[in-house]
């Protein structure tokens, strides 16, 4: 079996830097010999603000509120993939709400975690994936640390995807964006591909391991 690798791009604004380093990653990690889907929440449908708690979740009787088509989608192809690969730009400090909009409906539906009783501890039902950020800024590196404290990348990384127990196993900053020439975007393109690459060789070997376990 192939590996899949589900790329969520996280940003409203078309034909952006993100989309290029998503399609390099994308390119190689199916020459690899991945299994790839895309959601390019520029031009896929971004969910919209629930106004009712019903809306959030997925229904358990007839009688409930069904889950909007687009988001009942959205939660197979997490369901569907292995390894999840975000590429977003910073936007005051952390990621466009498009991508908050997306994580909202899907991951609060009730297929990605359940409380337990009496517990602030999660029950993690996508334990087993593994997950990588990639974010593009125009803050440099140390300030991204300091001033606001890698604010995107931890709050995708921990209090989201590791609630949800998925394992996060890299995170890339390119940046800064803003003055960056033609030579060095070409650069972060080729390591985005790079990183397909790579992650393709990984998921193989993690789906080799799981079939001589099982």
């Amino acid at each position: 079996m192939n590996p899949r690798i589900l790329v969520i791009v996280g940003t409203p604004i078309t034909g952006s830097l993100n989309h290029s380093l998503a399609t390099a990653y994308v390119d190689d990690a199916r020459a690899g010999g991945a299994d790839v889907r895309v959601i390019d929440l520029a031009n896929d449908p971004i969910p919209g603000h629930p106004t009712h708690r019903d809306e959030l979740r997925m229904p358990r009787t007839d009688d409930d509120t069904p889950l909007d088509a687009d988001v009942a989608a959205y939660i197979e192809d997490v369901r569907w993939a292995d390894h999840i690969v975000f590429f977003h730009p910073q936007w005051w400090g952390t990621y466009p709400a498009a991508l908050k909009a997306f994580i909202d409906r899907v991951f609060l539906s009730g297929f990605a975690f359940r409380y337990r009783a009496k517990s602030a501890l999660s029950e993690r039902l996508l334990a087993g994936r593994t997950a990588r950020i990639v974010m593009t800024m125009d803050s440099p590196r140390l300030w991204n640390r300091l001033a606001y404290r890698n604010a995107a990348e931890t709050s995708l990384k921990r209090a989201i995807l590791g609630y949800c127990g998925v394992k996060t196993v890299g995170v890339t900053r390119f940046t800064p964006v803003r003055f960056s020439e033609d030579e060095q975007r070409s650069g972060w393109v080729a390591e985005a591909g790079r990183l397909g690459r790579r992650d393709a060789a990984a998921s193989v070997t993690r789906s080799r391991e799981a079939v001589a376990v099982a």
